[in-house]
Parts: structure tokens; sequence; C-alpha cells
């Protein structure tokens, strides 16, 4: 008899535990720790493969870290002194430009008195003028788009360089036509180039030109092309006869012998699933890029 009334509470007890348990799961997964799949789902991926995809992609080479040195890295540029680069931190961060090894260590820091509205892209011209394209757009709601002019040796003396799209007139778009981010630019030939990151669904990425000279603008539009993925930068080779546009763990390659067959090229495409968010790209030579993630990881690839 005994043993009889006492099955039903032991029962009740090992529901209640059981489901206590569950529960401290749940708001675990929830709450400061994160489970398995909500680490592999973050921004950028899983970042635990940055150490692997360097041995999984032909001719990609991990060479460095950015951890500690440059926070979220957004963009890549040649700096004056020959093997050194400048990075700076996406939207949040300090107007600041730090100058790295092709290794990732930080040899200098360099203020720049402008607003980091959003900081995306950085690109130099044949005279030692730099370009930093302070027009991330990402819910297409900006009407302050700009690009910083200036010169390191003179880092006070910023001229600004605003446009606006001559294709938009909503503020924002409807979100299919959403295509008014722009995280890569370069200069070439007296302009600055625009590349748009495509946020609806259209798989083109728009290219627009403004002069290289402060003032106020109505960009060009230029062309439209077909890629299959969000633009995060762009660079150009030393000889003017490759682009390429880095995306989300991919890139791709335009070929031709002038700037105007570039751009009708059609693209190759290239993986690199598992570098991470990739966000910068500078060519250290003609076949070689450096191409730094926002989780901080820098990576050399020679290109095909």
């Amino acid at each position: 008899m005994r043993l009889t009334s006492l099955l039903p509470a032991a029962l009740a007890m090992l529901l209640t535990t059981a489901s206590c348990s569950q529960a401290q799961s749940d708001t675990a997964d929830k709450g400061g720790k994160k489970s398995k799949s909500a680490k592999s789902s973050g921004k950028g991926g899983d970042r635990r493969k940055d150490k692997n995809a360097a041995s999984e992609i032909h001719g990609l080479v991990k060479v460095g870290s950015l951890r500690g040195v440059v926070p979220e890295s957004s963009g890549l540029a040649a700096a004056p002194t020959a093997g050194q680069y400048y990075s700076f931190g996406d939207d949040g961060n300090r107007p600041i430009l730090y100058e790295i090894t092709d290794k990732g260590e930080g040899v200098g820091k360099l203020d720049v008195p402008a607003d980091n509205v959003d900081w995306e892209s950085l690109s130099r011209d044949g005279q030692g003028n730099y370009y930093i394209g302070n027009c991330g757009n990402n819910e297409s709601t900006r009407r302050d788009l700009s690009i910083y002019k200036f010169r390191p040796d003179a880092p006070a003396k910023v001229g600004t360089i605003a446009f606006h799209y001559p294709d938009q007139t909503e503020f924002p778009p409807k979100k299919k036509q959403r295509n008014f981010d722009c995280e890569a630019s370069l200069w070439h030939d007296g302009r600055v180039w625009l590349f748009t990151k495509d946020r609806g669904q259209s798989s083109t990425s728009n290219v627009y030109s403004v002069p290289d000279q402060p003032g106020d603008y109505t960009a060009k539009k230029i062309t439209s092309l077909a890629i299959p993925g969000q633009v995060t930068d762009a660079a150009l080779r030393a000889d003017g006869r490759r682009l390429v546009l880095l995306g989300r763990g991919e890139l791709f390659i335009l070929d031709g012998n002038s700037w105007a067959e570039i751009l009708k090229a059609t693209p190759r495409q290239v993986a690199l699933t598992g570098a991470g968010q990739t966000e910068g790209a500078v060519f250290k030579d003609d076949n070689t890029l450096l191409i730094s993630t926002e989780q901080g990881g820098l990576f050399e690839y020679t290109l095909p």
C-alpha cells in the first residue's frame, strides 16, 4: 500500500524536474549563453570557419588578425608607406584610419575630422589623395550621402563630395527597389565610382560616378552589373585592366583592356565560403589581393 501511494507523487516530481530543466535550457538559449544553432546563424556566418577557410579554398591564406587592432574592418587601401595599409571601422566606430602591416599589425592611427555616419570604402588616387565612402545606406533612407577627400599629410583639411542618386525618389523605396546602399567605391580617371549593394531582389550592382572634387552633385548612373551577391568593396588593378568586386564570402572578377570594356564584361564568380564577412579588398600586386573581414580575419588571395 505504501509503495502504491508514493508512485503518483514520485511521478509528479519527475515531470516537474524535466519541465524546469527544459525551461532553463530555453532561457539559456534566449539569454546570455547562445545555443550552437544561434552561434552559427549570427552576423557573418559561423566565425569558427575563419580558422579553416585558408585550407579549404585554393589560393586563400590567412596571414594575420585585426582583432584588437581595427574594430569591424570595413575596407582597405594602400597607405603612403610601401607594404602598409589603411583600414577603418564600420558605422558606430570612431572616424579613424588605422595603419596596419600586411600581417595585421597596427603601426599607427590617423584621426579624420569628419563624421562616420556609415563609412564603407576607401581608395586613393595617383596624387596621394584619399576618398572615404561615407555612403552606407542599409535602409535607403539617407539624404546626406558623401565622400570625404583628404591627404594624410594634411588630415585636418577634409573636402566633402556630397551626392544623391538621380533615380531615388522615395526614402525609403519599396523593399524590392532598395538598391541605394553603397559599400564599394574607387577612384579612377578623375572620378569616384560607386557600386551599389543590392538589398532588393534584382541581383544587380548599379554603377554611378561623381567628380573627384568637393561639391554637391547628382551622381551619374553609368550601367548595371549582373552580380548574384551583395557587393562590399571594390579594387582596381594598377594597370586598370582588372576590377574585383568583393561580396560576403565571395568575389567577382571583371577583365578588360579598358575601363569601358571592364564595365561590359561578364563577372567571374569565386567562392570564399568560410572566410567570414569579407568587407575590405586591395591589390597587393597584380595577382594578389589582401582581404579583411568584419570579424577580424586578414587573408591573402592569389587570383586565378
